[in-house]
C-alpha cells in the first residue's frame, strides 16, 4: 500500500433494500462505489458483503472498513442486536467481516454514522451539543455530546422520531399511536396528502387513480411544479418538524440541528416552516439561545462518510 493513499477507507451503508459499498478519500470524497441487493439471510448478507469490500480493494488501497448499519448496535458497537430488515439477531458483525476479508472493520448505526459524519466534516463541525435528524420513511436521529456519540444505557439512543406528538393520531408499525414520524417522513407527507384529497376532492397533480399508490417523492415533485395541495402538504410536514424540534431543544438543548434525509431535497418548502414553528413553540423561546438549523452537507452519502470515517480512526 502506498503512503500517497494510505488514508482510503471503504464504508458501506446497509438499508432494508440495497447495501452500497464506497471508497471514501481523506478529503471525505467518494472515489468509488458498488452496490447490491440486500440479502435475507446472515450468510448471504455476509458474503454480499465481504465481495463488494473484497472487490473495491483489488482496485484501491484500503485499510479499514466502517460498517453503517439500519438497526440497533451493542453500546461497545461488536453486534447488531436487532435490524428490522435484515436477519442479524445479536451477531457480531465487524469480527465476522474482518475475518472475511482480513482487515479492521468497525460498525455504528446508520444515522449515527451519518451524524458523525456531519460533526467531524460537516454543517454541525466541532459543536458541543449536535442533534441530527434524518427524515426519510421514518425519523432517525442521531446525537453528539462533547465529541462523543450518546448512545444511552443500552445503545438505541436516541429514538426521536417514535416520540408521541399527537396522542390517539395515526399508527405507528412500532405500536403506538401519533409517532413524530408518522406526520413528519416521506411516508408521512403521503398520508397528509391523501387526506387533504379525500377532504379537498382536489386532487391536483396528485390525481394518479388510487390514493393508496401516492408517495412521498410524488408529493415532493408535484410541490415543485407549484402544486397548491402538493405545497399545504408540506407546508404541513414543516409544521410536524418544528414541533418536534422545539420538543429536542428543549430535553436536548443543542447547540446546531442537522436536517438530513432524503426529504431535504424538497426543504425549500418546508424548512422556514419549521424553523418558524420551532421558534415558537420552544420554552423560553424569547429568552434563551435557540439552536441553529443547518441542512446535512454530505446528503444521502453521510452514513457512508460517516462509516469510513470511524474506519479512519481504527
Amino acid at each position: 500500500m502506498s503512503t500517497q493513499n494510505a488514508s482510503y477507507t471503504i464504508g458501506l451503508d446497509i438499508g432494508g433494500t440495497s447495501v452500497r459499498a464506497a471508497v471514501v478519500d481523506a478529503d471525505c470524497r467518494i472515489v468509488d462505489s458498488r452496490h447490491a441487493p440486500t440479502p435475507h439471510t446472515v450468510e448471504e448478507t455476509e458474503k454480499v458483503f465481504a465481495e463488494l469490500i473484497l472487490d473495491l480493494a483489488s482496485v484501491h488501497p484500503v485499510r479499514a472498513v466502517g460498517l453503517a448499519v439500519a438497526g440497533f448496535v451493542t453500546a461497545d458497537r461488536t453486534a447488531v442486536m436487532f435490524a428490522p430488515h435484515l436477519a442479524w439477531r445479536g451477531d457480531p458483525v465487524p469480527q465476522r467481516i474482518s475475518d472475511l476479508v482480513g482487515m479492521p472493520v468497525v460498525m455504528d448505526h446508520d444515522v449515527n454514522s451519518a451524524a458523525w459524519a456531519e460533526y467531524r466534516r460537516g454543517s454541525a463541525r466541532s459543536a458541543s451539543i449536535a442533534l441530527l435528524v434524518a427524515i426519510g420513511t421514518g425519523i432517525g436521529a442521531g446525537l453528539i455530546v462533547d465529541g462523543e456519540i450518546y448512545r444511552g444505557a443500552h445503545g438505541v439512543a436516541p429514538e426521536l422520531g417514535h416520540l408521541v406528538l399527537v396522542p390517539g393520531g395515526r399508527p405507528c408499525p412500532c405500536g403506538k399511536r401519533g409517532c413524530w414520524e408518522r406526520y413528519c417522513s416521506g411516508t408521512g407527507l403521503a398520508d397528509t396528502a391523501r387526506e387533504m384529497i379525500a377532504a379537498d376532492h382536489k386532487p391536483g397533480l396528485l390525481d394518479i387513480g388510487d390514493p393508496a399508490d401516492l408517495t412521498g417523492a410524488m408529493v415532493a415533485k408535484a410541490a415543485s411544479a407549484g402544486d397548491q395541495l402538493a405545497l399545504r402538504a408540506l407546508a404541513d410536514l414543516g409544521t410536524w418538524l418544528g414541533r418536534g424540534l422545539a420538543m429536542a431543544a428543549d430535553v436536548l438543548d443543542p447547540e446546531v440541528i442537522v436536517i438530513g434525509g432524503g426529504v431535504v431535497g424538497s426543504s425549500e418548502y418546508f424548512l422556514p416552516q419549521a424553523v418558524a414553528e420551532m421558534r415558537a413553540m420552544i420554552t423560553g423561546g424569547a429568552h434563551r439561545p435557540e439552536p441553529r438549523v443547518e441542512l446535512a452537507t454530505f446528503g444521502g452519502s453521510a452514513g457512508i462518510i460517516g462509516a469510513a470515517l470511524r474506519a479512519a480512526e481504527l
